[in-house]
């Protein structure tokens, strides 16, 4: 969030402290075992976890991010600002299967979008244990999502009501879940310096006493006075005993001030050569860190962390195991002390213990030479046991393991394993790319999906994506160069010395670790940087060259065996994304010129009428459908028809414009708008396209304003009285063209008022995603009584303004509008002597009257 100085840090203690608190009360009231907020990042279009409890923040890292516009729950809950509820596993890989392929565990999530003023602010979000169907008896959604408004609230007031300075560009804040239990495992660390008299004490230990760090004044006395009044000499004699190089055999038992009982544990500094100074871990007997000893007896390795990944217990086997002291251990980060336990796989290994309630079971090599000792690389048998609030890890030589459980890995260079395990942190899935590319259509959202999912997994800061045509190379997609670096390569032929241009024609991945070897290799080459290495991939499929993609690193780094296989892997992925979406553009191209000539570049004009059309193709699938609509001449009035073939592409576009002629050739006729609907109906039945299509046909009177409406399962129109009241025509209709040779379509006559508006549509204008049609068409009365008011009156909005009103409306209410076709006429006042007379009946209706 924005700001400055002294209120700016303020702010932000307060909004951490709000995030921490409204993601561990989601966590408590779902039954979770972790909860998160995304907030709007300030890069457009892009969501940041701002915090996570739960879970151990680089287990998560690859969710830092996401896009607004990639097919995820919480991407669905922030675009569309409805709660995405995913009971288990099978409901989300059948609804949302990349995100399923990230984390391939058995649980179930709930994503509530965090309202503000005009749109989401953020999403909240939940990950628990799966049930079986359904959760709304064991979720209280009700409850997330007052607390999800409760915090839009909060954030609202922090920016004095200013949406645009709520974002989150950072880490995410990392929280440890309230415990299971009122005692939860915990350790305190100290340490000792007899010369300076000097202990040093980190907050945990403060909380495990009971003391505030304000009142600790860091004395050897200060911290015997911290303990029972009957434990102070004990706890002096131990910190003497162990500075004199005699450290207790056990743990002691104290307590602290308030009566709870505590468990000390004392051993010298090895790295003190006076061997005076002593280091100290305070703990809750009873717990997982302690075991009342029991675990300190084991012969297998034992070893607890809690939900950030911090190890709080570890025993003496598991101290020999691993290479590292117990006190070295006690109170550290996991992939600090143990880095080879990190990483791909082992990462997805915790992040399954975590997620699920059953345990996992895994090999691990610890590299020759990690140990405080001498010693040789040795494989381990791993087993995590899921709980609560910490996981047991147990540790096993290999050697020792059950045949049946399963051989040992076959012994690599672990120097090389680890490394290349962390180089390729965090953890990318070939098949996360896979799915992600399968909902990529076109060559431009392929290139985004590239950017969006490549470049984050591997660290990356530039791409370019070249396509091969008529044996040259054309830029598809670039991010993260110098403007106009790479204008000189546009067009450049198969014959040119350079990288990307050889990757193709050889067929083989080029590798630069900096940008000296990129240089020595091609002299003379423009650079766009002096530091960083660069990796050039050939895109071939099946075979076939498609192009070449180019992946700039800001940093020298090296490129392990496994990386290069799979960046070459990912490569074949997208040349055949690339491939299949060349394919689709040419069809896209071939319907949208066919369906441009099928559409009226004018529409047949009177003098007392005015008409304006709108045609707004979807931004998913072909981008071409079958809506259409037209304006005709028909006798001494005009025919208005309005229409929308089932489906989308060539086939759709070339059976609107059957229909379109069709419908055409009767209006010039003069033919009623019942005979006109049976005829179509007719025409496309015998042209047995397999395909249906709906419509709405209207003839108007200029002269009296009569209107005789026919329409065959489609929408019917709305009206904009003179007076800025809308409201639905009831129109009698019949069933859609092109299923029933019998079919009826009854006439509705309607008078229609000087100044009022009619509006035709589609269904793409009004249908939304996981809403009721009639909540849209209720929602485009209200954006046609807007965008309508002054139209048709003199100096007023142009009716063409208010078809642009409505249609940008449209864009803006949904991320993925299907296609959209839009008519509106206004009947522009007449003479007096030119008014219809009332019909018979009751008073008449507003803006209309209907006769008969």
């Amino acid at each position: 969030m924005a700001g400055s100085d002294e209120q700016a840090v303020r702010t932000r203690a307060r909004l951490t402290a709000l995030l921490a608190d409204v993601s561990t009360g989601a966590l408590t009231s779902a039954g979770g075992r972790v909860a998160g907020v995304y907030l709007r990042s300030r890069a457009p279009g892009l969501l940041r976890l701002a915090v996570l409890t739960g879970l151990p923040g680089p287990l998560f890292r690859s969710w830092w991010r996401l896009h607004v516009g990639r097919p995820f729950p919480v991407a669905d809950a922030y675009r569309l600002g409805v709660h995405v509820v995913l009971p288990n596993a099978t409901e989300t890989m059948r609804r949302y299967p990349q995100f399923a392929a990230g984390l391939p565990f058995p649980f179930g999530s709930v994503h509530v979008p965090v309202p503000g003023g005009t749109g989401p602010l953020g999403v909240l979000t939940v990950l628990y244990p799966a049930v079986t169907d359904t959760v709304d008896d064991l979720l209280d959604r009700e409850l997330l999502g007052r607390l999800a408004e409760g915090l839009g609230t909060e954030l609202l007031g922090l920016a004095d009501g200013d949406e645009s300075a709520i974002t989150w560009d950072g880490e995410p804040l990392c929280v440890r879940p309230p415990a299971g239990r009122p005692a939860r495992a915990a350790v305190g660390r100290f340490s000792w310096d007899p010369s300076a008299s000097l202990v040093r004490a980190d907050d945990r230990l403060h909380a495990l006493l009971g003391l505030r760090p304000g009142e600790f004044a860091g004395t050897m006395t200060e911290l015997a006075n911290a303990v029972a009044p009957a434990d102070a000499h004990r706890v002096l004699a131990a910190l003497r005993d162990t500075a004199a190089g005699k450290p207790p055999g056990a743990p002691l038992n104290v307590r602290a001030c308030d009566g709870t009982p505590r468990l000390l544990d004392l051993w010298p500094d090895p790295a003190d050569r006076a061997g005076t100074a002593v280091h100290g871990v305070v703990f809750e007997p009873g717990t997982a860190a302690s075991a009342d000893g029991a675990a300190d007896l084991l012969p297998e390795g034992v070893l607890c962390v809690d939900r950030l990944g911090l190890i709080v217990y570890a025993n003496p086997a598991a101290a020999r195991l691993t290479g590292r002291a117990r006190e070295r251990l006690l109170g550290q980060p996991l992939w600090d002390e143990l880095p080879w336990l990190t990483g791909p796989p082992y990462d997805d290994h915790l992040r399954g213990a975590l997620l699920c309630p059953e345990p996992v079971h895994f090999h691990a090599r610890r590299p020759a030479g990690d140990r405080d000792g001498p010693g040789e690389g040795a494989w381990l048998a791993v087993s995590v046991h899921p709980g609560t609030d910490l996981l047991t890890c147990v540790l096993v030589p290999a050697s020792r393991v059950d045949a049946a459980s399963g051989p040992v890995p076959e012994v690599q260079d672990a120097e090389h394993t680890v490394a290349g395990a962390h180089a390729m942190a965090p953890l990318y899935r070939p098949i996360a790319l896979a799915i992600a590319l399968t909902d990529a259509v076109t060559a431009r959202q392929v290139s985004a999906v590239v950017m969006q999912e490549l470049l984050p997994a591997f660290g990356g800061r530039r791409l370019a994506i070249y396509l091969l045509q008529d044996r040259h190379l054309y830029l598809a997609w670039e991010t993260g160069f110098p403007q106009g670096f790479l204008a000189p390569f546009e067009g450049i032929g198969l014959d040119a010395h350079v990288p990307g241009v050889e990757t193709l024609t050889t067929g083989r991945p080029l590798f630069f670790e900096s940008m000296g070897q990129l240089a020595a290799a091609y002299p003379g080459l423009p650079l766009d940087a002096r530091v960083g290495s660069r990796a050039f991939l050939p895109l071939i499929a099946s075979g076939r060259r498609v192009g070449s993609c180019i992946l700039g690193f800001d940093h020298e780094r090296g490129f392990s065996t496994e990386e290069r296989a799979v960046l070459t892997a990912l490569a074949g992925l997208i040349a055949h994304a690339m491939e299949r979406a060349r394919r689709y553009d040419d069809e896209a191209a071939l319907a949208r010129g066919l369906q441009q000539a099928l559409l009226p570049r004018r529409l047949s004009t009177h003098p007392r009428v005015e008409t304006v059309g709108r045609y707004l193709p979807g931004t998913q699938g072909m981008d071409v459908g079958g809506d259409w609509y037209d304006v005709v001449e028909a006798g001494d009035g005009l025919a208005l028809v309005i229409g929308d073939v089932q489906g989308h592409g060539v086939q759709a576009a070339a059976t609107m414009g059957q229909l379109r002629s069709a419908v055409r050739a009767f209006a010039l006729g003069d033919r009623p708008p019942d005979e006109v609907l049976s005829g179509t109906n007719h025409l496309l039945i015998d042209l047995d396209p397999g395909q249906f299509a709906s419509c709405c046909y209207l003839r108007l009177d200029p002269a009296t304003g009569l209107a005789r409406i026919a329409r065959a399962g489609h929408p019917p129109p709305l009206l904009r009285c003179p007076d800025g009241r809308t409201r639905l025509l009831d129109i009698a209709g019949g069933v859609v063209l092109g299923v029933d040779p019998h079919a009826r379509y009854p006439v509705t006559q309607l008078w229609l008022e000087p100044d009022a508006i009619l509006a035709l549509y589609t269904d793409g204008l009004v249908e939304r995603p996981g809403a009721d049609i009639d909540d849209g068409i209720a929602a485009l009365r209200l954006a046609l009584a807007q965008a309508g008011a002054g139209a048709g009156r003199g100096g007023g909005r142009s009716l063409s303004g208010v078809a642009d009103r409505l249609t940008a409306a449209a864009r803006h209410a949904t991320a993925r509008p299907d296609d959209v076709a839009l008519l509106l006429a206004a009947r522009r006042p007449a003479p007096a002597g030119d008014r219809p007379p009332r019909s018979p009946g009751p008073g008449p209706a507003p803006g209309c009257r209907r006769l008969g």
